[in-house]
């Protein structure tokens, strides 16, 4: 791809800039190039649909505080009427997805999990079982049901905060408050066992980073009590609260045939009426032999989404529950020392680092142990070439990492199937033709988290 411009002569001398707002191509022996003309964005808004006089443009956003997120949403309206919603992302770019390839396959996990801030797990989880799919590897019985914990857990803390963000937006104040104390609790018992509050790094390549703590069981059993407490004075706060049904019921409508054409999936699809579910329908970390339901509705509106929402919530902690009953001791890594990044992790007394008997023995008794430590944090391991395509269902739905391999000790590339950037294309359906009004509502109601957009 090239970048060029247009200029001539003024009568002043001065250059002028004759900027087409859309980018041309040609043929070349190295295939299609395309040319980017740049230009001003109002340029390219109004380029090819003139606005009438009775009609205005209005930028809600990026710095909006009702836009869920560092969007810019371009609408036209007529009087109070939607008419026209134009989305304008990029504001929080980050290039996580080029930085992977800068780093060996278990770094990765460092960057990726900065992609979808509020549910981390979900996008280290994916990208981890494509890396293990290339290696011919299967994580431990316990690592993968720690995965699963983990991933519920952090279902529950990402639908609080939408319940918080989307009530605040369309003023229930309680909602948010109520809402950001229960992420609150969920972000404890996550920093109990991974260590960090955001942000993990948990989930690695062959296995997860450590074994749950001394007490995290009594913790997350504690957890399941209040978040039953707390999901049920949710619902008596706001199921039956007029405001709240005036604002979300018949707003933002998109059915299962718009879902399906747009590529929506998640908590959006399921409350149009089709049950699609990737842990039912394409199990994966055994999701096939926990019991629990999958939530839909036939409204397709914001009000079914947020009824969805509360019962994916239900079914997450059932899934914890049944965690907890079933696991059993054994390892969180491969015991193949080539894979399992950085060998022998273990906490020692002071909380950090390899454990005092591993240091002892790799720095006074073994100098292959030393060698391969060091290789293994610098290098990291060999990947065998080749690519795969692994997909979980995230808070916000299809998930999926592209991960490829060259043969080498780092990612050759990883794109992310990220659901927030595909979920945002519904947006125009959902606010066109409704209220100004109705525009917060319906694009709260996607959920779309701006880092995973833009990544």
């Amino acid at each position: 791809m090239t970048s060029t411009s247009d200029t001539s002569q003024n009568g002043d001398g001065r250059v002028r800039r004759d900027t087409d707002p859309y980018a041309t191509s040609r043929e070349t022996t190295e295939g299609r190039v395309y040319t980017v003309t740049g230009g001003d964005f109002q340029d390219l808004l109004a380029g090819g649909d003139p606005i009438d006089e009775e009609r205005l443009v209005l930028n809600m956003g990026p710095q909006h505080p009702s836009t869920h997120g560092v969007l810019r949403l371009v609408l036209e309206l007529e009087g109070e009427t939607v008419l026209q919603t134009r989305l304008v992302i990029g504001y929080l770019h980050t290039g996580i997805e080029k930085n992977t390839e800068y780093r060996n396959w278990t770094q990765g996990v460092t960057f990726l999990t900065r992609a979808d801030y509020l549910s981390p797990i979900f996008t280290e989880t994916a990208y981890c079982l494509g890396v293990e799919r290339l290696l011919g590897i299967q994580a431990p019985d316990r690592a993968t049901m720690l995965r699963v914990l983990l991933m519920e857990i952090n279902r529950v803390s990402s639908h609080w905060v939408w319940f918080a963000t989307g009530g605040l937006e369309i003023g229930a104040l309680t909602a948010m408050t109520n809402g950001f104390r229960a992420r609150e609790w969920c972000l404890d018992v996550l920093e109990l066992i991974t260590g960090l509050r955001m942000n993990h790094a948990y989930v690695r390549p062959g296995g997860v980073a450590q074994d749950l703590p001394p007490g995290a069981v009594e913790e997350i059993r504690s957890w399941l009590d209040k978040m039953r407490r707390e999901v049920d004075d949710l619902e008596k706060l706001l199921t039956g609260q007029p405001i709240w049904h005036a604002r979300l019921k018949d707003v933002g409508y998109i059915d299962v045939p718009g879902c399906i054409s747009l590529g929506v999936t998640g908590p959006l699809l399921r409350a149009s009426g089709l049950p699609w579910d990737l842990r039912k329908v394409e199990p994966y970390c055994g999701y096939e032999n926990y019991d629990f339901e999958v939530p839909t509705s036939d409204r397709g509106d914001c009000w079914a989404r947020y009824v969805v929402r509360v019962a994916e919530i239900r079914e997450s902690l059932k899934i914890v529950a049944q965690v907890l009953e079933r696991l059993e001791p054994g390892p969180v890594m491969v015991a193949d020392r080539k894979i399992a990044w950085p060998a022998q992790l273990a906490l020692g007394p002071d909380g950090l680092g390899n454990s005092l008997d591993h240091v002892k023995k790799i720095m006074g008794q073994s100098m292959e142990a030393l060698i391969h430590h060091f290789k293994l944090v610098t290098e990291g391991f060999r990947v065998p070439p080749g690519q795969v395509y692994s997909v979980v269902e995230s808070p916000r739905g299809e998930l999926g990492a592209h991960v490829v391999s060259d043969g080498g000790t780092r990612p050759f590339r990883v794109h992310l199937r990220e659901p927030s950037f595909v979920n945002l294309q519904a947006a125009p359906v959902l606010t066109e033709g409704g209220l100004i009004a109705d525009v917060i509502a319906s694009v709260a109601s996607i959920d779309p988290i701006m880092g995973g957009v833009d990544r």
